[in-house]
């Protein structure tokens, strides 16, 4: 089972990728009983502001409400960076909230982690993105495809460049959170994890395309972020002068 520590930055869960990486016109191959046993028992559904989002335009609800009622929130261990993902249902055996026999109730709005399975991905710094094989336990047929074609199938490349945005965000939010959450106390660190909220995953109307709300969002942040560290610096002032 998955814990809340294993889980940071932008998801990325604690484990080393030993599988290589994949060409996208290479060739894989797995097995699928199409049973849905990859929806259940698993605590590692992690949600991106654009996964979240998308949820939000099926169910049309706000993403915090579907965030209350699906998803559970912590902070990144190293990161310091929100971090939601799928709360599994206790009542169901751990189950996915979302599995509804052996399918998936949301299908055409499933998070990215969802489309991918069984490959999972990998993005760096400069927004190249790469693909690998995970292991799976299932048995059933063998589908065999290109990684291209499979990607294609599940509509993930017409997505790619707004995850990759995310990505790229998120490491650049971690060094800035770093320095902030050194330099603010208690009160103002959490105000900081309230904006962060805020802007990557709730101030968003499903109603209105992600990708201008999120840079909005981020020029919001920036702002916010340098108003906490003001009230920081001058509250520092005061306690000094008062000495």
């Amino acid at each position: 089972m998955l814990k809340d520590s294993q889980v940071d930055l932008c998801g990325r869960t604690d484990f080393t990728r030993t599988a290589p990486l994949l060409a996208r016109d290479e060739a894989f191959s797995f097995a699928c009983a199409g049973c849905g046993g990859c929806c259940r028992g698993r605590e590692d559904i992690v949600l991106s502001g654009f996964d979240l989002w998308r949820i939000a335009a099926r169910l049309r609800l706000p993403p915090r409400t579907v965030a209350r009622a699906f998803c559970r929130g912590s902070i990144g261990r190293v990161s310091r960076l929100p971090v939601l993902r799928l709360a599994p249902l206790k009542e169901e055996h751990g189950n996915c909230p979302f599995l509804t026999g052996n399918h998936c109730a949301i299908h055409d709005a499933e998070p990215l982690v969802c489309a991918l399975y069984p490959l999972a991905q990998e993005i760096t710094k400069d927004g190249q993105v790469s693909y690998f094989l995970q292991s799976t336990q299932c048995g059933g047929q063998v589908i065999a495809a290109r990684v291209g074609d499979y990607l294609t199938r599940y509509d993930v490349p017409a997505r790619e460049a707004t995850d990759v945005r995310w990505a790229q965000v998120c490491m650049e939010l971690e060094d800035t959170v770093e320095r902030l959450d050194a330099l603010f106390e208690p009160v103002f660190a959490r105000r900081m994890q309230e904006k962060l909220w805020q802007a990557l995953y709730y101030r968003y109307d499903f109603a209105k395309e992600y990708r201008p709300q999120l840079e909005e969002n981020l020029l919001w942040l920036d702002g916010e972020l340098k108003k906490l560290e003001g009230m920081q610096m001058r509250h520092s002032t005061i306690e000094k002068s008062d000495r």
